[in-house]
C-alpha cells in the first residue's frame, strides 16, 4: 500500500478548519458541492454528489479526522485518509496522510492541493 503524506498550513482557527472537513454546508461553500457529511465514527459522507464517498472511522475532535475513500476512477479501491490538526491560535496546520493504491502520485497530489486545500484555504482564509 502506497502513502502519500501532505501538510498544509490555513490561516484560520482550527474550528474553523475542522468545520470545514466535517459540515456539509461548509463543504459545499469549498466546492464539494452537493455535499453529504455525518461526522461521527461509523457515519458517511459524500462530496461532488458521490465521486468521492466513505465512511468516518475515527473523530477526535479538532485533533483527528480518519476516513476510509472510494472514488469514481476505481470505485471498488478503498483509500484510508488521515488528517491531523495542529491548532497555532489564528492559524491551522494540517498533516495528511492518504494511503492506497495510488497510481499517479503527482495527480494526486495535485488534486488534493487544486480541489481540496487550495479551495478551503480560499474560503477560510480573511
Amino acid at each position: 500500500m502506497a502513502e502519500l503524506e501532505q501538510t498544509y498550513e490555513i490561516k484560520a482557527p482550527v474550528s474553523k478548519v475542522w468545520q470545514a472537513l466535517t459540515d456539509a454546508e461548509t463543504a459545499g461553500k469549498w466546492g464539494a458541492a452537493p455535499a453529504k457529511l455525518d461526522a461521527r465514527e461509523g457515519g458517511q459522507f459524500s462530496y461532488w454528489d458521490g465521486d468521492i464517498h466513505g465512511t468516518f472511522t475515527k473523530l477526535e475532535p479538532m485533533q483527528v479526522i480518519e476516513q476510509d475513500w472510494y472514488g469514481h476512477d476505481n470505485p471498488t479501491w478503498r483509500y484510508r485518509v488521515r488528517f491531523t490538526f495542529e491548532d497555532r491560535g489564528d492559524s491551522t496546520t494540517v498533516h495528511m496522510l492518504y494511503a492506497g493504491d495510488i497510481v499517479d502520485e503527482q495527480r494526486d497530489i495535485a488534486d488534493w492541493r487544486d480541489y481540496y486545500f487550495d479551495p478551503i484555504k480560499k474560503l477560510l482564509e480573511v
